[in-house]
């Protein structure tokens, strides 16, 4: 992959070495409102779509497919993260980047996101990667290309290492994996953002995730899924309300192991695949990354910039993942 873009290559200009500005900067409304229209292409002629989760359960997509004029290089998979949605800034300008090279894209919203509260009585939660395992086969299923290709951000990074880690037992014809700044640690991560991140990122998502479980509630009147006292904890107070009351395990700690991929745990990965992160992430530290043990088959990439999930190289808001992303998808499907 030595022709191949580097973190080491991206080199913004001031005031973008700051990770704190390429971080808030990076799902802001300035942000979406200066990208470039051609960033917002995927979205156009997008079929919307509902996938099977398994035993029940539906997720919501959107498949768009290439208008090159050439043949399909292939199906992209794109897995946003906590909180977004199909339709996030980084999500669009990505899936629109890979539309242009000729890929099909399909984005996928995980369970109560993207407007899909109504469609599963029960809460999302980041362990739910049986269903996502699942609704990935479905779509490899119903969108057969010659290649399959995976990419996620954030969460949805840790939701790709992981289906990834398991495609070739459930069959699915997975080619490739590309995480950008995932969740690696959670104990670390959620600790990052309560003792060392600035107080705005824990307040930043405690706002999104209230509002998005308030909207389950209006969705399922019949559940009382929190006490209004459990929805004014802090972060950690409530994951742990979350755990105790709507998943099988026995404690936060627990949880927070079941979507670890620390250590060794992505070291039986099969499946080439690339994690993309930068030293300056303020709400996912980059020790967890530099303890990873993987095999020959996972490239990992530090990059000095980039914030978390940023990567901004200027003032048209575009981001250097998209070129980063796209170039190694080609590279599978010259």
């Amino acid at each position: 992959m030595s022709e191949l873009p580097r973190g080491k290559d991206f080199r913004p200009p001031w005031p973008l070495t700051s990770g704190h500005v390429q971080t808030m900067l990076s799902s802001s409304g300035v942000r979406r409102l200066l990208l470039p229209k051609s960033a917002r292409e995927v979205a156009d002629h997008a079929e919307d779509v509902v996938v099977d989760g398994g035993n029940g359960v539906r997720l919501t997509g959107a498949f768009t497919a290439q208008r090159t004029g050439r043949a399909s290089r292939g199906l992209a998979v794109l897995f946003h993260g906590w909180e977004g949605s199909v339709d996030s800034t980084y999500v669009l300008q990505t899936g629109s980047r890979l539309l242009r090279d000729g890929w099909d894209v399909f984005r996928l919203n995980f369970r109560d996101h993207g407007a899909s509260h109504h469609l599963n009585e029960a809460l999302f939660h980041s362990c739910r990667i049986d269903e996502v395992v699942h609704a990935l086969g479905d779509i490899v299923r119903r969108w057969p290309r010659p290649v399959t290709v995976l990419a996620g951000f954030s969460l949805g990074g840790n939701f790709a290492l992981r289906a990834a880690l398991r495609a070739p037992a459930e069959s699915i014809p997975l080619d490739y994996a590309l995480a950008v700044c995932p969740i690696i640690d959670p104990s670390e991560g959620l600790f990052s953002l309560e003792q060392s991140a600035p107080w705005f990122y824990q307040a930043y998502f405690m706002r999104k995730w209230r509002q998005s479980l308030k909207a389950k509630q209006q969705a399922f009147p019949h559940r009382q899924y929190f006490e209004l006292a459990e929805l004014k904890q802090s972060l950690r107070g409530l994951t742990e309300a979350l755990v105790l009351r709507h998943t099988d395990f026995g404690s936060l700690e627990a949880y927070l192991d079941g979507y670890s991929v620390a250590r060794d745990a992505l070291a039986g990965m099969a499946i080439p695949a690339t994690i993309l992160t930068a030293r300056d992430d303020p709400v996912i530290p980059v020790g967890a990354f530099e303890q990873l043990e993987l095999p020959p088959s996972v490239e990992l990439d530090i990059a000095e910039y980039g914030g978390h999930c940023g990567f901004i190289r200027g003032a048209d808001m575009t981001s250097f993942t998209d070129e980063y992303i796209a170039a190694r998808f080609n590279s599978i499907r010259a």
